[in-house]
């Protein structure tokens, strides 16, 4: 059975076989000895690291250790909740420093997105928006589905890839995942990596 470390764009964490092609984690150990998730995060530094660095190797989920989330991609990571690695993904975390708006160091950034992240019952925070002025990498919710936005059309997210494209409507009022202060990012220049299915479709 796969372990429950995969997070959606909704910034749940489910159980899947799908791969990811980032890594990630919220500040510790969410996981027991018996590697099940037992709490939602740990701190508030949520992040998003690359698969490899400086040849490192890990087991998944040891106990007592940070527990290693996976997402599809950074847009993902990012609906979620999460920012780049200041340490395995400098130059990203630089870049999103500087589209930040304003000199923050990673413990600034990190409590002012922990409080547009979640509510005070720790359920996910949303916000409505009109389709027109999102920016490219943003995901929104549209029934039950999570959609990321990029140029004029929106792609339907799966655990293993993004699965369907539309056409944008601009007109529509949705319901935001990826939390405001990221979302300001985007408009000041911040492109999230996206997979390579949205290239596909």
């Amino acid at each position: 059975m796969p372990f429950e470390n995969r997070v959606d764009p909704f910034g749940a964490i489910i159980r899947t076989a799908a791969r990811g092609t980032m890594m990630g984690n919220r500040g510790g150990a969410l996981h027991n000895d018996h590697r099940e998730i037992v709490r939602p995060y740990k701190s508030r530094q949520w992040i998003a690291c690359v698969l490899e660095f400086k040849g490192r190797h890990r087991t998944v989920m040891t106990p007592n250790r940070y527990t290693e989330l996976f997402f599809l991609d950074e847009a993902v990571a990012f609906a979620a909740g999460h920012r780049p690695c200041a340490e395995c993904r400098r130059e990203r975390f630089r870049a999103f420093q500087e589209a930040w708006g304003r000199p923050a160091r990673a413990p600034e950034i990190d409590r002012e997105l922990h409080a547009a992240r979640l509510d005070s019952r720790k359920r996910k925070l949303t916000f409505k928006a009109r389709m027109n002025s999102l920016p490219d990498g943003v995901f929104v919710r549209i029934d039950a589905g999570a959609w990321l936005v990029w140029d004029d059309s929106l792609f339907l997210w799966s655990p293993e890839r993004y699965v369907r494209k539309d056409r944008r409507p601009d007109r529509l009022e949705v319901t935001v995942l990826t939390p405001e202060p990221i979302v300001r990012c985007f408009r000041n220049g911040y492109q999230p990596e996206t997979h390579d299915s949205v290239r596909q479709l």
